[in-house]
């Protein structure tokens, strides 16, 4: 018992120092942060608009999703590298 105790203590843990260092990452890069926002903002009107923009709405919620990822993306390897 003492074992699984420890184990999940291990987990919870880690999980807090790695939630801790993506905010730290966040905190040291708003406009990354703020692009990211901008961009889900973005996506959201698109998918609820009623037209497709001339046929660029569909690209557009591609381009923003690759965006978003490549951003998060580039957190993370700030946030790995930071670490080091």
């Amino acid at each position: 018992m003492k074992f699984i105790s420890g184990m999940v203590l291990g987990i919870v843990l880690s999980a807090g120092v790695l939630t801790l260092s993506a905010q730290n990452e966040r905190a040291m890069h708003p406009r990354l942060v703020a692009a990211i926002n901008a961009l889900k903002d973005a996506r959201s009107y698109l998918e609820a608009a009623p037209h497709d923009f001339g046929g660029h709405k569909a690209d557009a919620i591609r381009a923003s999703n690759e965006a978003i990822r490549q951003l998060e993306l580039a957190l993370r390897y700030r946030g790995r590298e930071d670490r080091r």
